[in-house]
């Protein structure tokens, strides 16, 4: 913050020393170019003090307007503060500057002189009053400028920040729930199977660090996702033996596409819990993964019937919505529905031309 005040400080004295430089010396090349007679040294000590006035004077109506607020403002707000401001400063200027002329002889005929004061601080303000306030709103519209761009990219490294804070909040929410689930299948282990158990407990050691390498990253590749979700099911089954039977229809130009860690094992578990768990019988459940019409599709099916108040209050999908929204915006889609009589159908649409 410190550099950046200092380099706009820098810009402003360069701007404002160069800039009445060049006015000074273009009053002079116009005198030159039109031949304009006056007595020796007269021209250049009158544009000599018009700009040490005239530099002088914007600079102080800068602090004035600093400390006035009026670059807070919205525009339509500093209007009247800015006329004001300017009106002042040309005041001050054409009275200096009469003095000067006064002072040091300086009028270019000697019909100025038999003029009274206020006529000549008159002609001189209504003279001057172009360049100051042509400095005035150069001033003004590089502020404003300036201040709208800084808005605008505070305002992106705020939703930047934000975008960040949410995707981390709802990776916090991810890990803790898949640990408890696997923890309950281990525990189902223990008594009945303590080898297993052990086995179980390696498979969950790799899951978990798998699940830490991927947290950092926003987004990974459906092959890497893959090896997660079958290590993930290879434990599931441990506990549902022959109960459970899981299909893979994973088409191989996708595995390479990017998506959200942990997204498609969440499904995963939804339908584990919810279409193989409760079942006496059993279950299935079937991975896909195609692309059709521009977009990257996978597809969790289940066995089961679908229950309207389970998916409203599970945290599963919900998360998943709010993941896919802020990654790829409101054109990412999670759909689930009952496909059929016994089967529960979970469809992600993700737009090829939207991967990050």
């Amino acid at each position: 913050m410190i550099s950046l005040i200092q380099s706009r400080e820098r810009l402003y004295w360069l701007l404002q020393v160069s800039g009445w430089l060049l006015f000074g010396g273009l009053m002079l090349l116009f005198a030159n170019v039109f031949d304009v007679l006056l007595a020796p040294g007269v021209l250049e000590r009158r544009i000599l003090i018009f700009c040490l006035i005239g530099f002088s004077l914007t600079h102080l109506t800068r602090l004035v307007i600093k400390k006035l607020g009026l670059l807070k403002l919205p525009m339509e707000r500093a209007w009247p503060g800015l006329l004001f401001s300017i009106f002042i400063c040309n005041g001050f200027n054409a009275l200096f500057t009469l003095l000067a002329f006064e002072y040091f002889q300086l009028f270019l005929s000697p019909k100025a002189y038999m003029l009274s004061f206020s006529q000549k601080w008159l002609a001189i303000f209504l003279d001057n009053g172009f360049f100051i306030l042509s400095w005035s709103l150069l001033y003004f519209v590089f502020h404003y400028y300036y201040q709208n761009r800084q808005r605008e990219l505070d305002t992106l490294k705020l939703k930047t920040a934000v975008r960040e804070l949410e995707l981390k909040t709802l990776k916090t929410h991810i890990n803790p729930h898949f640990i408890f689930n696997s923890l309950n299948s281990i525990r189902a282990l223990v008594d009945l199977n303590p080898a297993r158990a052990r086995q179980a407990i390696t498979e969950l050691s790799n899951l978990l660090r798998n699940s830490l390498e991927t947290e950092k990253a926003q987004l990974v590749p459906l092959r890497q996702e893959m090896d997660i979700i079958r290590d993930y099911l290879d434990l599931e089954s441990i506990r549902f033996e022959d109960r459970l039977h899981v299909e893979y229809a994973i088409a191989e130009d996708t595995l390479d596409l990017p998506v959200p860690p942990m997204m498609v094992q969440t499904l995963v578990e939804n339908a584990i819990k919810h279409g193989v768990n409760p079942r006496v019988q059993g279950g299935w459940a079937r991975i896909s993964s195609f692309r059709k019409e521009g977009a990257h599709v996978l597809e969790v099916a289940n066995s089961g019937c679908l229950n309207s108040a389970v998916v409203a209050a599970g945290f599963g999908l919900s998360n998943t919505k709010s993941r896919l929204q802020i990654l790829f915006g409101t054109t990412a889609r999670l759909f689930i529905c009952q496909k059929e009589k016994d089967m529960v159908l979970c469809t992600v649409t993700i737009p090829l031309n939207k991967q990050l």
